[in-house]
């Protein structure tokens, strides 16, 4: 049971950003599946270079470039950008990716 939920989350995520994916029309949804590799897929969502993905493994620097990145894709699915911001909160991050996956 200990290792069921953090699998379980991990899918809703993965899923839920394979789904915006598509919905922007960005190639390679299933990237969203590979740890590490899908923040490649959140920057080409974005429409940012895939060397953001540099700056998204240095310490304090990613909280600024993931802000920046999920306004920006928060924008591409015609959501505020503060929708993307939730992205930094602990558990409404779950409400933020699903707002932005699953809505209109």
């Amino acid at each position: 049971m200990g290792l069921l939920l953090p699998l379980v989350l991990y899918a809703y995520n993965a899923y839920s950003l394979q789904t915006i994916a598509k919905k922007t029309k960005t190639k390679d949804v299933w990237l969203a599946w590979i740890p590490l590799v899908n923040l490649y897929l959140v920057t080409r969502i974005a429409k940012k270079s895939g060397w953001w993905v540099l700056l998204l493994i240095i310490p304090l620097v990613n909280l600024v470039f993931l802000g920046i990145i999920w306004w920006n894709i928060a924008k591409m699915r015609n959501k505020p950008g503060w929708v993307g911001i939730l992205m930094a909160v602990p558990l409404l991050n779950f409400v933020a990716i699903g707002i932005l996956a699953y809505s209109d």
